[in-house]
């Protein structure tokens, strides 16, 4: 029976293999973000690429907010250069950690993509942190 999923055959596993190998290096999800921000040095800085005020209503606990359009040069000097990026942003529904990607990118920052963002770090069941919370109020 042909329909729209069948009507394009699948790709041959070898070109499957690569393209699936070659996502993850762009791309992490927030189960696997979660548990390395459980070790002391997770390996990467964690990129809240939101509006401040979305930011301060709730983000992943260890993330720096800084806005995409505030990724800049002189605002990333503060890492060594080899330094890894995870970015996020709303979720499915928005392209800012994209945006961020490829700001680092064009910097020549090593960087991926947190896929799910906000959205999917609550749908697999994590706490946010607000600000009102880590100013102890």
């Amino acid at each position: 029976m042909r329909n729209n999923v069948t009507a394009v055959p699948a790709a041959a596993a070898a070109d499957a293999l690569a393209h699936f190998e070659r996502l993850f290096a762009y791309e992490t999800d927030c189960w696997d973000t979660h548990e390395a921000l459980q070790q002391p040095d997770p390996g990467f800085v964690l990129l809240d690429v939101r509006s401040p005020a979305l930011y301060a209503r709730g983000h992943v606990p260890g993330a720096i907010s800084l806005p995409h359009g505030k990724i800049i040069a002189s605002k990333m000097a503060q890492w060594p250069a080899a330094t890894l990026f995870v970015t996020y942003c709303a979720g499915p529904h928005c392209n800012g950690a994209a945006r961020a990607a490829l700001r680092l990118a064009q910097l020549g920052r090593p960087v991926k993509v947190m896929a799910g963002g906000i959205t999917g770090w609550i749908d697999e069941g994590f706490a946010l942190e607000t600000m009102s919370a880590m100013a102890g109020v």
